[in-house]
């Protein structure tokens, strides 16, 4: 069986790992830690990266820097993960879904200054697969609009929309380290700041409400607690895992898009037929080969192609459902809007396996299952 996903690991995680473990220091905030803290900065540019337990728990921070209030809302596509929506809700917010462009899966920025009312204060774009959002636009309505741009860039590190890296353009910016990413830690995140007035507060937050940081860099003599807060911080054991793969970042970066690319150009003539559509990469997006989807035709013929996929010993899967037709979307949001592509792309869309390690010959036989199933059709 070809796996869907692989957890990346490229070779010292179990030997920093035990470095952590010898410097009896595996509570957070290490040596690792500050590595991966200060590669994500030096990457991206941002004023400060805080790793955290999960990009959940960035989003929630970001909310809370934000200061969200309940009665707020918040405008966001419907089609991402439920993680982009809860950090919000847990605020009292009210979550305002708009319509995606088919192309990108990313959210129309066209449709987002219609759906702002006096009670709106955030936008939260979503980088679906990589690909960055139109953030110019974004950007601008946001000044017009005295709001906040919250990224949620779970699937974009090493991504870029027009040489700035995704997550760094906004004011504040939501990375995951989970095992489906390109670089894992299990289970993690960052969070972006690009306002230094902010890092203390986000210190703060991140750790419990105390001033901790500040005594471990000697700026104080005690902690203390000074404000609401909660455990953000990851083990030092993610960190160390997490490092090792932030370390060879370029490696990782070049094999995922040599596949992503290996894909496309195998499946080509099957889009040219009109059997599929590919991903779309606009103009001044690079991405990163987060993933590789393909589009059919319906849901139907979706679930035809899993189930043949899998009896030949392939693992693909679909992504989203989208978060205004489920229940607690239905309870904590509403859509603005018609839903002309957000329901059924969704159900067209269907992931390709993808990972560091996925060999060559691999996708070739992903492809040549693929156009047995159009040629068995036909």
């Amino acid at each position: 069986m070809i796996s869907f996903n692989v957890p990346p690991a490229a070779g010292n995680e179990i030997e920093y790992i035990s470095q952590a473990i010898g410097l009896h220091k595996i509570c957070g905030d290490g040596i690792f830690t500050r590595r991966c803290s200060k590669w994500l900065e030096e990457q991206t540019g941002t004023a400060k990266a805080l790793l955290t337990t999960s990009c959940t728990h960035a989003l929630e921070m970001a909310a809370l820097l934000a200061d969200i209030q309940p009665g707020d809302e918040v405008i966001m596509p419907a089609y991402t993960f439920v993680s982009t929506a809860d950090a919000f809700v847990l605020r009292g917010a009210k979550v305002v879904f708009v319509d995606i462009r088919p192309d990108t899966m990313n959210i129309d920025e066209n449709l987002i200054e219609d759906a702002i009312t006096e009670r709106t204060r955030a936008i939260v774009p979503v980088h679906y697969a990589g690909v960055s959002c139109e953030m110019d636009r974004i950007c601008q309505i946001a000044r017009e609009h005295h709001l906040l741009v919250i990224e949620d860039a779970a699937q974009g590190l090493m991504a870029s929309y027009k040489g700035q890296a995704l997550g760094a353009i906004g004011d504040y910016g939501c990375i995951s380290f989970h095992e489906t990413k390109n670089y894992s830690m299990g289970e993690g995140g960052a969070i972006y700041l690009k306002d230094p007035a902010k890092i203390e507060e986000a210190e703060i937050i991140r750790e419990k409400g105390t001033n901790r940081s500040k005594f471990f860099r000697g700026q104080i003599d005690k902690y203390t607690w000074v404000d609401a807060g909660s455990s953000y911080l990851p083990s030092e054991l993610n960190a160390a895992y997490l490092w090792a793969q932030l370390e060879v970042a370029d490696e990782i970066n070049t094999w995922r898009l040599r596949c992503w690319e290996q894909y496309r150009q195998l499946l080509t003539p099957l889009a040219e037929q009109g059997r599929i559509q590919l991903p779309t990469v606009p103009e001044g997006c690079v991405h990163n080969g987060h993933m590789f989807y393909i589009k059919v035709k319906d849901l139907e013929e979706r679930s035809l192609l899993i189930r043949y996929l899998d009896q030949q010993g392939v693992n693909a899967v679909f992504h989203y459902i989208p978060l205004h037709t489920a229940p607690a979307g239905l309870q904590y949001g509403r859509f603005h809007g018609e839903d002309v592509y957000t329901t059924r792309e969704s159900e067209r869309l269907l992931r390709l396996p993808m990972y560091y390690g996925l060999r060559e010959d691999q996708i070739s036989y992903v492809a040549e299952v693929l156009y047995h199933f159009f040629d068995e059709k036909l």
